[in-house]
């Protein structure tokens, strides 16, 4: 759903940008030419650019320049929700096989550290992908996990306490 949401946000967000365009199309290509202008370029650099971008497509320039919004390329709920589920299923894997192949008395520390080793490992790559230092995504991964397992934990303790 937040990826449905962010996708109507760039549909409006174009939608607003190709309505500037057509009602003060100069005003635009001033607001392109000041854009490229304060990222160093010199005046008449800058002017050209804007020139040349707005003549072969105005609104992929603008909304690119300004909302960084390819209009070729808006986020996919769809694809958003299918790598989520993927994660989901192979994130759930982890833990599953930990409890399910050791034997009783080691189900708890095994899957311990099987948890831990897969949130370090999705932490770093994460921090890898986005070209972060790993070392606070590692940390925060493992430290939300840790949290998550003993709320849980202690969730089903105190359930079988009850019930049991």
């Amino acid at each position: 759903m937040s990826v449905s949401t962010q996708r109507d946000t760039e549909r409006a967000a174009l939608a607003k940008e190709r309505r500037e365009l057509a009602e003060d199309p100069e005003g635009e290509l001033d607001e392109l030419t000041d854009y490229y202008r304060g990222s160093g370029l010199a005046d008449e650099l800058a002017r050209d650019v804007a020139v040349a971008l707005t003549e072969r497509d105005a609104l992929a320039a603008h909304a690119q320049t300004e909302l960084g919004i390819d209009p070729e390329a808006l986020t996919n709920p769809w694809e958003a929700a299918l790598a989520s589920a993927a994660a989901f299923t192979l994130g759930a894997l982890v833990p599953l096989l930990a409890v399910l192949l050791p034997p009783e008395s080691w189900r708890l520390s095994v899957t311990v550290v099987a948890v831990v080793a897969a949130l370090s490992l999705s932490g770093w790559a994460g921090a890898r992908m986005g070209g972060a230092g790993p070392a606070r995504a590692v940390g925060r991964n493992v430290a939300g996990g840790l949290l998550a397992m003993a709320v849980t934990y202690s969730g089903g303790v105190l359930l079988d306490h009850f019930t049991g």
